[in-house]
């Protein structure tokens, strides 16, 4: 149950998204270790390297509201033919906090899951543990 309501929420922050130059709107949502979930969107800007990814956005939103460990997280793209993992900025932020979460990658039509490990599994940490 809480899954179904995890993609339903990527897919409602991905309306709020700002994606004037890709034309791509993402949404994120994170379920924390405590049970909340968290939204995120992409927010794009004219000079690129501004831009912050839906899946940062979420977890952002999460440490200011006080959570740190997360189990899953949902990212949806818009579209129909395009499938996104998250990109290696949000694979090493998302990494910080949990690199065992599982990510569910989705569009429209496909859906794809995996460990944030296998997309990362090399990933930087200062903890001799990861």
């Amino acid at each position: 149950m809480k899954e179904e309501i995890l993609l339903k929420e990527a897919i409602e922050a991905s309306k709020n998204a700002y994606a004037p130059y890709s034309n791509f709107k993402v949404g994120a949502a994170i379920l924390t270790k405590n049970g909340n979930i968290y939204r995120g969107c992409n927010v794009e800007n004219a000079s690129y390297g501004l831009t912050i990814c839906a899946e940062r956005t979420a977890v952002f939103n999460a440490v200011i509201n006080g959570e740190k460990e997360f189990l899953k997280i949902a990212i949806y793209v818009d579209n129909e033919e395009i499938l996104f993992p998250p990109c290696g900025a949000c694979r090493q932020v998302l990494y910080e906090f949990s690199p065992e979460m599982e990510v569910i990658y989705f569009n429209k039509q496909k859906k794809e899951r995996t460990i944030l490990k296998n997309l990362l599994p090399a990933g930087f940490s200062l903890e001799s543990e990861r």
